[in-house]
Parts: C-alpha cells; sequence; structure tokens
C-alpha cells in the first residue's frame, strides 16, 4: 500500500533467487483505496497470497475469516523471533491470544519539539509529566505571544484524546466490547486534559488542513509542539530550513506519572497470509524474508518506515539516533486500540465529538453522552451476533446434559 507498495519490488529479485520457481507479483495500491479494494477481493474470493494490513484491521478480517492463523508457522521458524518485536506491537496482531500476522514495519505517536523554544521557557529537557507539559507550554506561550501557541493538535484526529486515555488505563470499550466507555472516569479526565489545552489558548482549535504549512509554521515558531509519528523524522529533515537543523528533537509521550513515559498507540503495519491461498508455503517464505533484520534495513532505507525488528534498530543505529531514539524508548510503552472490526469507525466518532468539544458546538458531557450513544450503535451488530453465539452454544450445552442422563 502507497509508498511501501512502490519499493517492496526492490526486495523481490533477492527473495526469487533464495527460491527458485518462484515469483513474486507486487500490486501496489494506495491506502485510501486499499480497505475496500481487500474487501472486495475477499468477496470476489481473490485475496492475495500474502498482503499489508494495518494494525487496526487484523481484527475485521479475522472476524472475516480472511486471514491464517501464523501461530504454528512463527514457533516453527528459525527466521521470525517473537522476543525480537516490541510487545505493544505484537499484542496488536494478536486476537483472542492467536496471532494473525506478522509486524512489518512499526509506528506510534511522539513529541517532536523546538529545542531551543523550550529551552528559552526555562526547559533543559522535554517535560516527563503532564504537570510538567502544561507548565512548559504556558510558559512558551506566554514568552511566544498571544499570536503563537504551544503546541499543534489538529482538531480532526483522535489519536491524542485516545493517547492520553489510555495513559489512565481508560477502557475504552466495556461488556467485552459491547458498548462505548467513553463516560467512565478515566476518559472523563484524559477529555478534559485535552479540552484545557485548547480552553487555556495553548493549541489553536483548527485542523492540520488550516494550517498552510505544518513545516514553516514549525520553522517560525507558530507551534513549539507537535505530537506525531516516525515518517515525519525524514519529513523534517527534508522540509525545515537549515537554520532551524539542530534546533528540533523529538521526545517519548509525557504521561501522568513521574516514573516511566506516558504510553502512546500501537500503530504500523503487518504482513498476513489470506486464508483462501493456495500458496501458503511460499507466502510464509516471502515473511520470513521480509522479517529478516537484514531486510527490514533495506526496507528502512528505502521508505523510513521504522523496522519492527529490534535486530533492525541496532543494525541501523536507530537506537542511538538522536531523533529516532525517542521512538525506539516509546515502543516500549505503548497499547493497542481495541481489537474488533469496528475500531475505524469508533475512531472517526471519537475525532467528529472531540472536534465538536473543542469548538465549543458540544459541552464536554453532551459530546461523550453522545459518543457512547454512536458507539453502542455501532456495536448493536456485535451485540446480536455475540448473543447468537451464546445461544447456540447454551443450546449445544444443553443437549449434551439431556444425552449424559441418557
Amino acid at each position: 500500500m502507497g509508498r511501501e507498495g512502490e519499493v517492496v519490488r526492490e526486495l523481490m529479485p533477492e527473495f526469487e533467487q533464495r527460491n527458485e520457481g518462484v515469483r513474486v507479483r507486487v500490486q501496489q495500491i494506495p491506502w485510501t483505496a486499499a480497505h475496500e479494494k481487500l474487501l472486495t477481493a475477499y468477496a470476489g474470493g481473490s485475496m492475495p497470497d500474502v498482503f499489508q494490513l494495518g494494525n487496526t484491521w487484523i481484527s475485521e478480517f479475522v472476524a472475516l475469516r480472511a486471514v491464517e492463523s501464523l501461530d504454528d508457522r512463527i514457533a516453527a521458524s528459525s527466521l521470525v523471533a517473537p522476543e525480537d518485536y516490541f510487545p505493544g506491537i505484537l499484542a496488536a496482531n494478536m486476537i483472542e491470544g492467536i496471532t494473525y500476522g506478522v509486524p512489518w514495519y512499526v509506528d506510534t505517536r511522539v513529541v517532536f519539539y523546538r529545542m531551543d523554544v523550550l529551552e528559552g521557557a526555562g526547559y533543559a529537557e522535554p517535560p516527563r509529566t503532564w504537570d510538567a507539559w502544561i507548565d512548559a507550554m504556558t510558559r512558551i506561550k506566554n514568552s511566544q505571544g498571544k499570536e503563537k501557541y504551544a503546541i499543534l493538535l489538529p482538531i480532526a484526529e483522535w489519536e491524542v484524546p485516545v493517547i492520553l486515555a489510555l495513559q489512565l488505563d481508560a477502557d475504552l470499550l466495556r461488556d467485552g466490547d459491547q458498548h462505548g466507555n467513553f463516560r467512565s472516569a478515566p476518559f472523563r479526565k484524559a477529555f478534559a486534559f485535552y479540552l484545557d489545552l485548547f480552553r487555556r489558548g495553548l493549541a489553536p482549535p483548527v485542523g492540520e488542513a488550516q494550517v498552510a504549512n505544518v513545516y514553516q509554521e514549525f520553522a517560525r515558531a507558530y507551534f513549539s509542539m507537535y505530537v506525531s509519528g516516525p515518517w515525519n523524522i525524514g519529513e523534517f529533515r527534508r522540509r525545515l530550513p537549515p537554520k532551524i537543523e539542530h534546533s528540533w528533537a523529538t521526545a517519548p509521550m509525557p504521561g501522568p506519572a513521574e516514573n516511566r513515559p506516558g504510553v502512546s498507540i500501537a500503530g504500523g503495519a503487518s504482513l498476513a497470509i489470506g486464508r483462501a491461498s493456495g500458496r501458503k508455503e511460499a507466502a510464509w517464505k516471502l515473511i520470513e524474508y521480509l522479517s529478516e533484520p537484514a531486510q527490514q534495513g533495506a526496507f528502512y532505507r528505502l521508505t523510513g518506515d521504522l523496522p519492527s525488528r529490534k535486530a533492525a534498530w541496532l543494525r541501523e543505529g536507530l537506537a542511538s539516533d538522536r531523533r529516532a531514539r525517542a521512538f525506539w524508548t516509546q515502543l516500549e510503552f505503548v497499547k493497542p486500540t481495541p481489537r474488533i472490526p469496528e475500531w475505524e469507525q469508533i475512531a472517526s466518532k471519537i475525532a467528529h465529538y472531540a472536534e465538536q468539544a473543542v469548538r465549543r458546538s458540544m459541552t464536554a458531557d453532551a459530546a461523550l453522552t453522545a459518543l457512547d450513544r454512536d458507539v453502542d450503535g455501532l456495536l448493536e451488530k456485535r451485540r446480536w451476533l455475540l448473543q447468537d453465539r451464546r445461544q447456540h452454544v447454551g443450546a449445544r450445552q444443553g443437549r449434551s446434559g439431556a444425552a449424559d442422563e441418557r
């Protein structure tokens, strides 16, 4: 998908040389069409043998019975080493204890920040706690003036409200992921913290599309902090003017407590095998090949995507790179979002109601009430299916008991 689909072809000749008689045909599709294309392929019985899946899509394709369980293959493999992956990322590939994807590259969110501006506000090191973060941003705002802001948090994105909630151990869903849980005390507290950043004037109430050029605005210190992902390491290096090349850095997310970084979300993409594939052995060999630290390193150099294997990080010197190492630290403290097929729709609802609350079109309580209501509606089919399953299990157990009595 996307850029990955364009460049992965460059890794195929070596794989084909190693595996005589095996040929790989790579079909590149844009991310914007990928989800629909895969669902269409599933409906038409033409799924790829091996394919890329965003981590949040795995549960949906498991529910469709479209992907193969990989536990037995991983256990027998000398090339895929579970202990070499970041635990939270590996967990995102597991549904009810069964592994359906092998992490290909990893993604999470950290804070990009202007070191010079932060130092000017009295902080030689990035803040580690929520209290220190608020203090640092308040100082930045006061020093930069009312026309500038401390942080950019595009209001059409769901990631930051969810990250803050996960840091407080909020359960986003309840009752076996059958209902929304956004009015729970931990989520309310996280949501209040998020909204307060806008109420205090620390973040502008705008979406990313309303910022003419994120990199130019960061360069002129319109905002001095930005929660973003690893793709922006390369973008910042390419797009920021040379005069501030040494004035920006990355840091793990601040958290509620002092003793460890705040958690962030476990993202990225994985490799999966189509359940109906007639070439599963060759497909698994391709996954093993792309999982080798050498190939992960080559893929990183081609794309800038962070490797899923720690051995590849060490091989490429990423663990000691001054901008990538914040991601290394953060990836040890990540949590997956709920692993259910409806998550993508739920995430869109979170973004929608967070924006309404930021713009003060709704109160926080009204937004969370509406969010729970809408999410309950999205999960109605899930509740029906689970209830139907329980009834069938109960009926089978009843028949078994009656047979035992006879």
